[in-house]
C-alpha cells in the first residue's frame, strides 16, 4: 500500500490517493497502528494524519476498535487525536463509543472521549449522553468538565441537576 500510494502521490494523482486512505481506515484495527509507522517512515505523515480524520468518521464500534488498537501499541497521540475528532458525532454515537471503549477495558480512551466531548459540547448536550446510562456517565462528564475548568464543571453540574427527569 505504501508503494501504491508514493505513486498516486508522484504523479498528482491526490484523489486516488484519498481513496486509498480510506480504505485503509476500514481496514482491522490492530493493523492501522503499524500501517502509521510505515507511512511516518515513508515521510508520508499527512496521509496517516488523513487516514485518522477518516477512521474519525467510522461507525461508533470502528472507532473505538481504532482508538483501542492504537492505545494498545502506545500511540496515544493519534489516539486522542483521533477521540478528538470523533466527538463531533451525535451524542448516542459517543455514548456507544465510550462504553464500547470500556467494554474491552479501554476506560482511558472513553474517558478521553468524553473529556473531548465535553470540552467542545455544551452542558446540555453532556446530559443527554449521560442519560444512556448515568451511573457510568455522569462522575466521568463531571471529572473530564473539572479538568478542563472550574466553569465546565460548574456547567454541567448545574444542568444536571435541572434536568427532567433528573439524571444522578
Amino acid at each position: 500500500m505504501i508503494g501504491e500510494l508514493i505513486g498516486l502521490r508522484a504523479r498528482g494523482r491526490g484523489g486516488e490517493a484519498h481513496v486509498l486512505l480510506c480504505e485503509a481506515a476500514a481496514w482491522p484495527a490492530e493493523r492501522l497502528p503499524g500501517l502509521a509507522d510505515e507511512l511516518v517512515r515513508a515521510g508520508l505523515g499527512a496521509d496517516w494524519a488523513t487516514l485518522l480524520w477518516e477512521a474519525a468518521s467510522l461507525p461508533p464500534e470502528r472507532l473505538a476498535a481504532v482508538a483501542a488498537a492504537l492505545g494498545e501499541a502506545g500511540r496515544h497521540a493519534d489516539c486522542e487525536t483521533l477521540l478528538r475528532q470523533g466527538a463531533a458525532r451525535p451524542a448516542a454515537e459517543i455514548a456507544e463509543a465510550a462504553l464500547a471503549l470500556a467494554g474491552t477495558g479501554r476506560t482511558r480512551e472513553a474517558d478521553a472521549l468524553l473529556g473531548a466531548f465535553v470540552k467542545v459540547r455544551t452542558a446540555e448536550e453532556a446530559v443527554r449522553l449521560a442519560r444512556r446510562d448515568p451511573q457510568w456517565f455522569t462522575p466521568r462528564l463531571l471529572r473530564a468538565a473539572g479538568a478542563l475548568s472550574a466553569a465546565h464543571h460548574r456547567d454541567l453540574a448545574h444542568a444536571l441537576r435541572v434536568a427532567k427527569p433528573p439524571v444522578r
